[in-house]
């Protein structure tokens, strides 16, 4: 079915919830979604003998798994809409189907738009899950004007090649030496800027919503990114007692580098402390005022997107390693989930 301009391919969820019988099912939206959901519901419960509800809590990606959540509700099968799955999370509790919401891309107008901007003559493409189907045809058009094209295969947390997540870049690390720029396909600046964080490669960013490129912002908002990490490092160098924040959504959850962060840190004499966090929020850190910093082993977007919410400075593992003097600041490097 097509919605906001999305195609959302319901028919084989249809075709599963009547061959399994399911009675109760929970839909999982995107916020960008939810003004949908009449028709969504509308959709499913015309051509089942299922009960929908929808879950309202924000869904931040594939990574957001709701299953645990779910079992008192005696809920037969989760559709999440919005986000391909990531391979390496298995064994629901409850039956979880991933079902993307492809956007068409323009590509004629793309390429008429990007090509004027290309230094070099190779080229990676990636984009975000909603556009990954556009890829091959904007890597033909590209070849067409004589340009060679890379698409890279990323790691187990991405479904398709040439896709990246804003906690994963894997699919552009292995083509970044055979490239001269990056090309993303998707909206926002959040991608863009861990792709050039990741890689060190220049990155033009077409918005297929808008037909607008990024190229000088993004180097601007890089700037001005770093000096915020640069600064948020600064704010901590005295800190003497730490939070460990650690995710409990399935796909964030990294038990183990928590546990080696926290060895570090009292291997410099300090003190931290493991603190388990579901909804994350500046407001609800506030209250742990015997904390100096933060460092976040969630979702990477945590740190940097709300760095200004924060009263208590919050940090990635890599910048805690550059702040006890594990690394140096040259070494920086975006914080991912691999």
């Amino acid at each position: 079915m097509k919605t906001q301009g999305y195609e959302i391919d319901l028919e084989n969820v249809v075709k599963t919830i009547n061959k399994k019988n399911y009675k109760r099912i929970i839909l999982q939206l995107p916020e960008g979604l939810k003004t949908s959901f009449v028709d969504l519901i509308k959709y499913i419960e015309n051509q089942t003998d299922a009960e929908v509800m929808v879950f309202a809590d924000p869904c931040f990606g594939a990574c957001d798994l709701i299953d645990s959540k779910l079992e008192n509700l005696e809920a037969d099968y989760i559709i999440q809409i919005g986000h391909t799955p990531i391979p390496a999370l298995k064994n629901f509790s409850i039956p979880t189907v991933f079902v993307n919401a492809s956007f068409y891309v323009n590509v004629d107008v793309l390429i008429k738009k990007v090509t004027p901007l290309i230094k070099g003559k190779n080229v990676g493409i990636l984009s975000t899950a909603q556009h990954v189907d556009n890829l091959d045809t904007i890597s033909d058009k590209l070849v067409e004007k004589q340009y060679e094209t890379f698409i890279g295969k990323g790691d187990s947390r991405t479904a398709f090649k040439g896709q990246i997540l804003g906690c994963n870049f894997s699919s552009a690390k292995k083509i970044a030496d055979k490239v001269d720029v990056f090309l993303f396909v998707g909206s926002g600046t959040f991608h863009p800027l861990g792709l050039m964080l990741s890689t060190k490669k220049p990155v033009i960013a077409y918005d297929p919503y808008t037909n607008e490129l990024k190229t000088k912002e993004l180097d601007d908002l890089k700037d001005m990114v770093l000096k915020q990490r640069y600064g948020a490092i600064a704010r901590s160098k005295d800190a003497k007692n730490y939070g460990i924040l650690i995710g409990l959504k399935t796909g964030q959850q990294r038990i183990k580098l928590s546990e080696d962060l926290k060895n570090l840190i009292e291997s410099k004499n300090k003190k931290a402390y493991m603190i388990v966090v579901d909804y994350f929020s500046p407001i609800f850190l506030e209250g742990f005022s015997h904390i100096d910093c933060f460092v976040s082993t969630a979702c990477p977007r945590i740190a940097i997107d709300d760095y200004l919410q924060y009263k208590i400075p919050i940090i990635t593992p890599v910048e805690l390693k550059i702040l006890l003097g594990k690394i140096s600041w040259d070494m920086y490097e975006f914080d991912e989930i691999i």
